[in-house]
């Protein structure tokens, strides 16, 4: 694209933020009747599409995990036809967290300065769609390293976009529940995959292919067939949205300016971004959620392997997935509800991560044949894993140094997911099945008190901070979320 282009598009789009109505201008007053109905409308547009598409995010990131022992019995699961070991399959998820980890902060970058989100995220969802339709094909390693380094490549700046995405439309106490109900569909991403993954069990070897390549094959197709929902139907930003009035726009943009938020191209300081990457509060926030992410991780990758160590069969084990995830989408809607109209996030974390650290802790302590018993510690560990991961999200949005630095937050944050990736691969290892994964049990639960012990300093930094008054990066009094 030239520069002349470049500068013309650039050009409409400042254009089309201006036509908003100043409402410092306006003495128009929103009640708030207007405002809970304004609100049920942006949902109504937004929230449906956004948790839709990271479903098949997620469905399509973790869908290796299902691949690796569907149909093991007859040998004919990925590991089994694309000739790799169970070290392979780790090197695999390491060279996706990876990507994933490197590529998030560009890519939010690219949103804020030059591309529109629908656009943007589209095109992301049709590269990783090709990609996870290409992994019904592979035959070897190298093909298998290949495609999951491009879909970590491509995957890593879907959430942190849609995160950002939402910082347009939504004040602080209103972000939890909404982030709730997208990441909340990765638990129902979980349950699917584990009905898809017995459905297609059955279809092993129908037209020549094995079940793992119909898994992904299906997937990707259906992805693929998706992306001009999102091309054309989700929402940009307010100001060039053309289901809302003049009046509705403005109380959007008076109810986020009041709280130094929406959307801006405006470049940073160099004090902001420092403040954003490198301030201590900054990074406990992302060290918190870099913690909890290793247990996600380890249950979207790993659960299929650990039920299957239950005694289930490896297509019965796809299904025994499900009732766990279905548990964890209930209780993180729950959760992120009371996080914000309590605007209590840490104690809420707190209390979660807690609850699932005592899972894990259970696991480790009960013995190798209690199966009823260890499959019941998985309901607690789905209880509490879950729920907490969006009000820490919603949390860094809420307290990020500046408005400008919004896209950086959640990009820094969410490049976490790809450390605690690298992370959770290596702590279940083939060599623990025996004795039922001792080290990914302990990890996971220090892990989940690393991160109750973490949120719970910040709630005490937050609640000081408020009554010095501490400012912002720009020099802005500012109510610091807890």
């Amino acid at each position: 694209m030239s520069k002349d282009n470049q500068a013309n598009i650039q050009h409409v789009e400042s254009s089309e933020l201006n036509t908003i109505p100043d409402p410092k201008a306006d003495s128009f007053e929103y009640g708030a009747v207007y405002k809970k109905h304004l609100t049920r409308k942006i949902d109504m547009h937004l929230m449906p599409l956004c948790a839709f598409v990271y479903l098949l995010n997620y469905l399509d990131r973790s869908n290796i995990g299902n691949g690796k022992i569907l149909n093991q019995e007859t040998g004919d699961s990925f590991l089994q036809k694309t000739h790799m070991t169970t070290a392979d399959y780790s090197l695999v998820l390491t060279i996706f967290g990876i990507a994933y980890s490197v590529f998030d902060v560009p890519s939010n970058f690219i949103m804020k300065r030059y591309v529109k989100p629908s656009h943007w995220l589209g095109f992301l969802m049709l590269c990783w769609g090709i990609l996870t339709l290409g992994f019904g094909f592979v035959k070897n390693l190298d093909t298998v390293i290949g495609l999951r380094f491009l879909i970590g490549v491509v995957e890593a700046g879907f959430f942190p976009g849609i995160v950002y995405l939402i910082t347009f439309w939504y004040t602080q106490e209103q972000r939890s529940l909404r982030i709730a109900f997208v990441l909340a569909s990765a638990s129902l991403a979980g349950a699917f995959g584990g009905c898809i993954g017995y459905g297609v069990g059955f279809m092993n070897r129908y037209a020549g292919l094995e079940g793992f390549r119909w898994l992904f094959i299906i997937e990707g197709l259906i992805t693929i067939v998706c992306v001009p929902l999102v091309i054309f139907g989700l929402p940009d930003w307010p100001a060039v949205a053309t289901w809302l009035s003049d009046d509705e726009k403005a109380c959007i943009t008076s109810q986020l300016e009041a709280q130094s938020s929406g959307f801006t191209r405006e470049r940073a300081s160099r004090r902001e971004v420092i403040e954003t990457c490198f301030t201590p509060r900054m990074v406990a926030h992302y060290f918190a959620y870099l913690s909890n992410t290793i247990v996600l991780n380890s249950l979207a990758y790993f659960t299929p392997t650990i039920v299957a160590r239950l005694g289930y069969k490896s297509i019965t084990a796809q299904l025994m997935t499900v009732p766990p995830w279905v548990i964890g989408y209930i209780v993180s809607l729950g959760l992120a509800y009371s996080a914000d109209l309590f605007n209590a996030r840490g104690i809420h974390v707190a209390c979660a991560t807690f609850l699932s650290g005592a899972g894990f802790l259970a696991c480790c302590l009960l013995p190798a044949d209690a199966y009823a018993q260890r499959y019941g510690c998985l309901y607690l560990i789905a209880c509490g894993a879950f729920p907490s991961a969006s009000p820490m999200v919603g949390w860094v949005t809420c307290n990020v140094p500046s408005q400008r630095t919004m896209g950086l937050a959640a990009a820094m944050n969410n490049a976490t997911v790809g450390i605690a990736s690298i992370i959770s691969v290596w702590i279940w290892p083939a060599s623990d099945a025996a004795k039922n994964y001792p080290t990914g049990n302990i990890v996971c639960a220090t892990a989940s008190f690393i991160t109750t012990a973490i949120v719970i300093g910040l709630r005490v930094h937050y609640g000081r901070s408020n009554k010095k008054g501490t400012l912002d990066a720009a020099g802005v009094q500012r109510v610091w979320a807890y």
